[in-house]
């Protein structure tokens, strides 16, 4: 009796210790380089990483930034995008992207290919170089 209470506690443990997020299903490691938005190729450097559950973090044309990003994958929403505040002559393209992150709604991981979407039909292309 003992053990067929033991292994449905044991399995519900197990299930809280996936990563349910976007963290849980981007390349270890990789940093995403950001291609295009909307079908228009981006010229400045911006980046995405997904350092932990439930955070993302990178770097804009100007500044590094961090976010939280705690909806289960394939959703996506940034929140809390902070970052530093450094001036550069690209801190237009930077609010670009940071407006980009904050409009999208869907991720989608392909390989070393990142796409990040919402139903209005901007995306945000991204690769692992």
């Amino acid at each position: 009796m003992i053990r067929y209470l033991l292994v449905p506690g044991l399995l519900a443990t197990l299930a809280g210790c996936g990563d349910e997020t976007s963290s849980g299903y981007a390349t270890p490691g990789a940093e995403y380089h950001l291609q295009e938005i909307n079908g228009t190729a981006f010229l400045t450097r911006a980046t995405i990483t997904f350092p932990e559950k439930g955070h993302i973090a990178g770097y804009g044309p100007c500044n590094s930034w961090s976010a939280r990003q705690s909806a289960p994958y394939p959703w996506f929403k940034a929140t809390s995008i902070g970052g530093t505040e450094i001036a550069c002559p690209d801190l237009d393209q930077e609010q670009i992207f940071y407006q980009g992150l904050a409009a999208m709604t869907l991720i989608e991981f392909s390989g070393p290919t990142l796409l990040l979407a919402n139903d209005a039909g901007d995306e945000m292309l991204f690769q692992v170089p």
